[in-house]
């Protein structure tokens, strides 16, 4: 029954947002659950996903067939549930047979299905449907699509494996870190055997900052705390061990090989050294825009222009281990000297240096500052206790990130898409578009940053509002205005009004707006040329 074990335990986290239920509900599983099970599911709480196996598209034909439903119908109904996996779980027949094979069990059985034909592909997929109640189908096609998501971090994952097992939290978060595999250890194996922490290329849990939301002051003396520059770069340890160079991402993927500038590091850190930083774009002594370096992420092939285009920093800022030793438990300020002496080092690669500290002997002065980061190419400012240890996961107090006020610009709401999942049965995914001379160009999407109230008024409109249909999406009356706010601006050939946001969210609905008095095509090239790579 382990299968449904899993299955319950999804849906039993999808339906509460209380953090000790969900805590209690992890418990309970990993304390019942067989242990590959509980392996299968780590990996999959820790992003360690089987990779898509079918096309989406034949999923749903073979839905509607098993169904016996034309596809028409299945699409419609889509896009009133707003989750594909969902739809299908509710539109297939009853099961013909029960099934007691668990979560291990079946990711082999999706895997397997990598070398097959199409028809012997839906012969397997049919056959597993047939044999699994609604809430194991569901889990099941998730996991056949790569879509697999669940509520619950993986710190409240970590507490419950931990509590469980009566270890130390920060040992157990330490070993789920880096590249293991479900079907090459044992659940003891990975998480309580000595042997579990000498991977070489092992990174440490990565220690997250709480945003301020209270004014500098509520922290007390300006002596106790550091500053320095909030960089927009992609976060990353950077480890040297037995003359081996890995570079991790914060989402624990292995990006060594993305990064060949990086390598020479490998000759210039002594071996037992790991360094947490961020790699950005960098020329001619300066970061650059956050764009540029996205032109190298998910390229398979790093081609001579790229390398030259967006060259690559690392900006390090803290020193996790030393010589071998696990240095986390030091205070930031001894943690910090340390750095410091190893970057000072002659010969030391230009790719390498510490991200620089910001003075200041009052928080007025510094609050001035911070004003100023977009000049630096930055978010804003980290404030780090002087006398804090490097912890586990997102902890308040220590660490606090104080980001600068985002760029805003006033879009008139063109087009509307139902939501997935709780908010399928609402319009609640906009597109907004700017003016060029008498026409609306559309510059971004969002679906964030309204109350459900303001959400619900808005669903009204668009029904009552539509132009067009088009599948899900409906053209609507242009005539709501909204404050979008984003976190940087660059040129693109993709987008017509040539121009990608980073991060955009709704701020506000300019209800005091009339729409002819949104922002123009002009102004966000302006914010291009100022804030951007224009």
């Amino acid at each position: 029954m382990a299968m449904k074990q899993f299955a319950a335990l999804f849906t039993r986290l999808d339906q509460t947002n209380k953090t000790n239920t969900k805590v209690a509900v992890l418990k309970d599983y990993f304390a019942q659950a067989p242990d590959h099970d509980k392996l299968w599911a780590l990996a999959l709480f820790t992003h360690k996903r089987p990779k898509r196996q079918v096309n989406a598209t034949r999923l749903r034909e073979w839905t509607a067939h098993e169904a016996n439903l034309p596809l028409w119908l299945l699409e419609e109904s889509y896009h009133i549930v707003g989750d594909l996996a969902e739809t299908m779980s509710l539109l297939l027949p009853p099961p013909h047979t029960e099934q007691h094979e668990g979560l291990a069990y079946w990711i082999h059985y999706i895997n397997a299905l990598k070398d097959l034909e199409e028809t012997e592909k839906q012969e397997k997929v049919v056959a597993a449907w047939r044999q699994m109640d609604r809430a194991e189908r569901f889990v099941f096609t998730k996991l056949m699509t790569g879509g697999f998501r669940v509520g619950v971090s993986q710190n409240l994952v970590v507490r419950a494996v931990a509590e469980v097992l009566e270890q130390d939290k920060a040992a157990i978060a330490h070993r789920l870190m880096g590249q293991w595999n479900p079907d090459e250890t044992t659940f003891e194996g990975l998480l309580l055997e000595e042997q579990a922490s000498e991977d070489l290329s092992r990174p440490y849990p990565f220690f997250l900052a709480h945003p301020l939301e209270d004014a500098p002051e509520s922290l007390g003396s300006p002596a106790a705390w550091q500053a320095e520059w909030k960089w927009d770069g992609i976060r990353s340890q950077l480890i040297v061990r037995q003359d081996e160079i890995y570079i991790w991402s914060r989402g624990e993927e292995l990006v060594t090989d993305k990064f060949p500038e990086l390598a020479a590091l490998k000759e210039a850190l002594p071996n037992g050294t790991v360094l947490d930083g961020e790699i950005l774009p960098w020329k001619e002594g300066r970061p650059l825009p956050f764009g540029l370096l996205q032109t190298r992420i998910g390229r398979k092939n790093l081609t001579k222009k790229v390398l030259e285009t967006a060259p690559v920093h690392l900006m390090a800022y803290d020193l996790l281990e030393w010589q071998g030793q696990d240095l986390r438990q030091e205070p930031m300020a001894r943690r910090r000297e340390l750095l410091e002496a190893l970057l000072a080092r002659p010969n030391m690669p230009e790719v390498l240096h510490p991200s620089p500290t910001v003075p200041f002997d009052n928080w007025q002065k510094l609050a001035e500052t911070q004003t100023t980061a977009r000049d630096q190419y930055a978010e804003g400012l980290m404030l780090k206790k002087l006398d804090s240890p490097y912890e586990v996961g997102r902890k308040r107090g220590a660490w606090w990130k104080w980001k600068v006020e985002p760029l805003t610009i006033d879009g008139v709401m063109i087009y509307a898409q139902r939501g997935h999942g709780r908010r399928a049965d609402l319009y609640s995914d906009y597109t907004f578009a700017v003016w060029d001379g008498k026409e609306l160009v559309p510059f971004a999407k969002a679906y964030s940053g309204l109350t459900d109230k303001e959400m619900g008024q808005v669903d009204k409109f668009v029904k009552k509002n539509t132009l067009e249909r088009f599948g899900p999406v409906r053209t609507v009356k242009p005539e709501l205005v909204f404050e979008i706010g984003f976190e940087g601006i660059q040129s693109s050939k993709r987008h017509k009004s040539g121009v990608a946001l980073r991060f955009p969210r709704i701020l506000r609905w300019r209800q005091d707006k009339p729409m002819e008095e949104a922002n123009s095509l002009q102004d966000l090239q302006a914010m291009l040329k100022q804030y951007g790579d224009g």
